[in-house]
């Protein structure tokens, strides 16, 4: 069995390699056709634009590991079964269960390697792309604007559009701003007119507005919404430079550009965040309440149980501290909020009553803030926990694909690349597919984020067991 374990192994090494090459390939010369005309329209450098084109690699590769693992299986199998040498193992008593055991324990060491790699090259290298893609939107001067068109001043972060522009003085009329710089809020002003200027830096571009509107909203929370008047206002946006400016101290990450471990972090503040307020809310409304029958008020418990991170994290912490000093001993644990000016504030009512004889007035205001406050952190944990299960899940896919892969070629044995090519495509299309919606059900926590995430591959392997218990049973029969 081992000289079969190890021949199997190897009609799968180089159609491996092929696939994850040509299908990395495949997918960067798409990122390239797209970007390749901005990025050369900026007058960078080459090295610039290489770079560019080197960090969205880690990311293709993060993708097409599995492909490469259902591809390598199908063109393996096919292959096998069209020179007859499945019919001379199985003649042999080599049984299916047995050609799968090398395959499931091979693709369990690349499901591994996949999930190290997205775990802690794939957050590195997305952070230092985005930083990078930034600093390019920066470079080159925005002042050519279009009347009645909306222009991108800075990347996806800073629109301007203007109904008249004054090439002269740079005066603007009916101008409308999309400003979406910040992660958690967006701003959208609205102006009667304006004048545009350089800073003395001849880097920042100032906008001087008169007679208009902002309204702010939260990007997690759509019920959260302000509304503010102005008669003058100035907006200053940083950066606007025709020279490459890299940036050293970006130090924010979105859930793509953090590991497991950093992102576990973030969910249990969210978590913590949710419940705290949750309870809050809940102790507010009750001593109210309470305060109009002349009850003392409610003590919100804000205590919670002690957290530990998961295994996986702790285990990488101990073997971190082998190559890294330890400098940061404080982990999260679990603390205890308590709020007494909470608590005080609870006793108001209940003083009002007793002392002055007179009802306080409802505090539904402060306990509906409360209650945005955790639904906007039920969403956040659930982007995080999304963004976590899905990293898993792609790297488990290179197991569910051998699963799916090897009856898929024992049913049609006479394929060919045809049936390789095709098979595959159909596969990666249906299980991206699911990814992406289950993605965003999960983000708006219409469906719990670990079925979300798993549910594409528990359904394929559902789908392969049963599958091959049909052909073994077909199998069984014939014999």
């Amino acid at each position: 069995m081992k000289i079969v374990s190890r021949y199997v192994l190897q009609q799968h090494a180089i159609p491996f390699v092929f696939a994850l090459s040509a299908t990395t390939g495949i997918m960067l010369l798409n990122q390239i056709a797209k970007r390749f005309g901005d990025l050369v329209g900026k007058g960078l450098p080459w090295s610039v634009i290489v770079e560019v084109f080197a960090l969205s690699v880690p990311f293709i590769v993060a993708m097409t590991l599995p492909m490469a693992v259902l591809v390598a299986v199908l063109y393996a199998f096919t292959r096998l079964s069209t020179d007859n040498e499945l019919t001379a193992l199985k003649a042999n008593g080599v049984s299916l269960a047995q050609l799968l055991q090398p395959l499931l324990v091979a693709s369990a060491g690349v499901a591994v390697v996949s999930f190290l790699f997205s775990d802690h090259v794939l957050p590195r290298s997305n952070h230092r792309l985005r930083s990078l893609l930034q600093d390019i939107a920066r470079k080159k001067p925005t002042f050519a604007l279009k009347e009645q068109v909306v222009n991108e001043v800075q990347r996806s972060r800073f629109f301007l559009r203007a109904g008249r522009i004054d090439q002269a003085t740079f005066g603007l009329r009916d101008v409308t701003i999309y400003d979406m710089s910040d992660q958690e809020h967006g701003r959208i002003v609205y102006a009667d007119s304006g004048l545009m200027a350089v800073s003395p830096n001849q880097q920042d571009l100032n906008l001087t507005l008169f007679d208009g509107v902002m309204h702010e909203f939260n990007r997690y929370d759509p019920k959260t919404f302000q509304q503010m008047h102005f008669r003058r206002d100035l907006i200053r946006v940083v950066g606007v430079t025709n020279a490459l400016d890299r940036s050293e101290t970006d130090t924010f990450k979105g859930d793509r550009e953090m590991s497991v471990c950093e992102m576990d972090t973030v969910i249990t503040a969210a978590h913590r965040d949710r419940i705290q307020s949750d309870r809050r809310a809940a102790a507010l409304q009750t001593s109210d309440l309470r305060a109009l029958v002349g009850l003392g008020p409610v003590v919100a418990d804000t205590a919670l149980p002690e957290s530990r991170p998961p295994l996986y994290c702790r285990w990488l912490g101990r073997f971190g501290g082998f190559l890294v000093p330890a400098d940061l001993n404080a982990q999260q644990g679990g603390r205890r909020d308590s709020t007494p000016e909470i608590i005080q504030h609870f006793n108001q009512p209940a003083k009002q009553v007793f002392v002055t004889g007179t009802m306080p007035a409802p505090r539904w205001g402060e306990v509906q803030g409360l209650r945005m406050r955790a639904g906007g952190a039920k969403v956040r944990e659930a982007n995080y926990l999304v963004e976590s299960y899905k990293k898993q899940a792609i790297a488990a896919a290179c197991i569910v694909f051998v699963l799916i892969g090897v009856p898929a070629a024992l049913r049609f044995p006479r394929g060919g690349v045809g049936l390789v090519v095709g098979l595959s495509m159909v596969v990666f299309t249906i299980y991206y597919m699911g990814l992406i919606a289950g993605e965003a059900l999960g983000n708006r926590s219409i469906i719990p984020p670990f079925w979300a995430m798993w549910g594409p591959d528990i359904v394929f392997s559902l789908v392969g067991l049963g599958w091959l218990w049909q052909i073994r049973q077909q199998g069984t029969r014939r014999a």
